[in-house]
């Protein structure tokens, strides 16, 4: 069921920060934990940049209440019980009542680009996967947590992005479901998180490759916890990438039909993120002992070619 705030009354208290200021703690933090999908951000208008920090701050503080340093301290018990009432404010937060600055926000955004609760409780019930799941056996089940845990905020973003009027119009075998190609794009860079992610997650005891390809490579997984490089490790995660590269391109279906200020951006993000791949491929796949990232110059590079692409597909 689609809850919005668009008729739901405000209920606000006293002494909060400005909607200004509350929209730039957001870009602030915007900038400092997600570099690469915030310079993508600066390419969209004001109002939809706003929108889109202010989300990204929401899923941040989700993904905090499972992996902050000080998560990390607490039992299963306290973990669960910080979800429920995160789950419970959320659904406070869609009936239009504010407790603090990212309420502020976070209602400004729906008022401007009404959307569907389901979402945000989807990537919460992601977050409640990583609570007793460590191990994914196979593919299947780890696409369900990437939709959730990422797939989601592709369809959080997707009316903020808005749609091309061309579309509605388009032949139907020439236009994808502009969800599909949302959630597509949030799997693709969760997948693309995982690989990267390999040595610092099995520090916290998880493995999100698949055992059934950890089997089809012939590598165990007592290697991966000691972070051996080798063939088959190079095979397996070979498979990986190529994986990851096939949701980029399922995406990419999508990207023509979305409104015209928003193209640019988004390929500028999907072309930023997508090269992280390339990086872990320039590391000869040694993700245990160096992280893979796409460097400045690369960067500066690739925002006149996204907006060349933006242009003519």
């Amino acid at each position: 069921m689609s809850l919005g705030l668009s008729n739901s009354p405000m209920i606000r208290p006293k002494a909060l920060m400005s909607l200004d200021d509350a929209y730039e703690i957001c870009r602030q933090e915007t900038a400092q934990w997600a570099k690469t999908f915030y310079l993508g951000t600066l390419l969209l208008p004001p109002s939809k940049r706003r929108a889109i920090w202010a989300i990204y701050v929401w899923c941040r503080r989700t993904d905090e209440l499972m992996d902050s340093p000080e998560a990390m301290k607490r039992s299963t018990n306290e973990l669960s019980d910080r979800l429920d009432e995160w789950e419970s404010r959320t659904k406070a937060m869609f009936s239009g009542q504010i407790k603090d600055e990212l309420d502020v926000v976070m209602t400004d955004t729906f008022q401007r680009f009404p959307q569907s609760i389901q979402p945000y409780l989807d990537m919460i019930e992601g977050q409640r996967m990583d609570l007793t799941k460590t191990r994914y056996e196979t593919f299947e089940e780890l696409e369900l947590y990437c939709y959730r845990v990422a797939g989601t905020v592709g369809l959080m973003t997707q009316t903020v992005m808005g749609i091309d009027p061309a579309y509605t119009t388009a032949p139907w075998s020439e236009a994808p479901d502009p969800s599909e190609a949302a959630v597509a794009l949030g799997i693709a860079n969760q997948l693309t998180n995982i690989l990267r992610d390999v040595g610092e997650d099995r520090g916290r005891g998880r493995i999100y490759l698949p055992q059934e390809d950890l089997k089809r490579f012939n590598y165990p997984e007592s290697d991966l916890m000691a972070g051996v490089v080798n063939n088959k490790w190079k095979n397996l995660m070979a498979f990986q990438l190529h994986r990851a590269r096939e949701w980029f391109s399922k995406s990419e279906a999508g990207v023509r039909w979305l409104s015209r200020d928003a193209r640019w951006p988004v390929w500028t993000s999907l072309r930023l993120y997508r090269g992280i791949l390339n990086a872990i491929e320039r590391l000869d796949y040694d993700v245990f002992n160096n992280r893979a990232y796409v460097n400045r110059w690369t960067k500066l590079a690739e925002i006149p070619l996204s907006y060349l692409i933006s242009q003519t597909r």
